[in-house]
């Protein structure tokens, strides 16, 4: 028979383990499937674009091989967030100290944002950047400069680290495409 501590324990592993686990990205979420529809674009046109030589951790760029559309390239991709009091504690890493979205990115054939929407916000805190007239900051972006919040790209009272993180990899990403662009022509 199992006593009072043990209960106490296994219930602490199962429910911590929960906490840790996260669940995989969606790369055909409904809101992106809704976005390549207004684009005249079906899901099964997007091939996953070989860059496996570029270690893009927690996304996958998709290439659009149609001539008439405007849409060239498609990211889905998650970003790791610090939860509230952040992700280490006096120098050390915090053991929960991370939450997540998961977002994606239309590129044109300029390789220049010509939609970003988030999806999956799987934090506590931060839900702002949710907002379509915050995304639309992104929007003509090409990767030319570095985007900063603050000076660029609008602070959000209430989602700093959510802010922070999602330029830096918006920025990031459209660096990393342009890059893997150019080597692959």
């Amino acid at each position: 028979m199992l006593s009072f501590k043990n209960i106490f324990i296994l219930f602490f592993v199962l429910f911590s383990g929960l906490s840790y686990a996260q669940e995989e990205i969606d790369y055909a979420p409904k809101m992106l499937m809704r976005a390549l529809k207004t684009e005249n674009i079906n899901f099964s046109e997007l091939q996953v674009a070989d860059i496996s030589d570029f270690g893009v951790p927690n996304g996958k760029f998709f290439k659009l091989n149609k001539e008439n559309s405007e849409i060239n390239f498609v990211y889905v991709g998650r970003v790791n967030s610090c939860r509230s009091g952040g992700c280490s504690v006096d120098g050390e890493q915090a053991s929960d100290g991370f939450e997540f979205f998961d977002y994606f990115i239309l590129f044109d054939r300029n390789l220049s944002i010509s939609q970003i929407k988030v999806f999956n916000y799987q934090a506590t805190k931060g839900h702002e950047i949710t907002a379509r007239s915050w995304l639309k900051q992104f929007i003509g972006y090409k990767g030319e400069s570095e985007l900063l919040v603050g000076k660029h790209i609008d602070g959000i009272s209430g989602a700093t680290v959510s802010a922070h993180s999602l330029t830096a990899d918006v920025e990031y990403k459209t660096g990393l495409l342009i890059k893997i662009h150019h080597e692959l022509e």
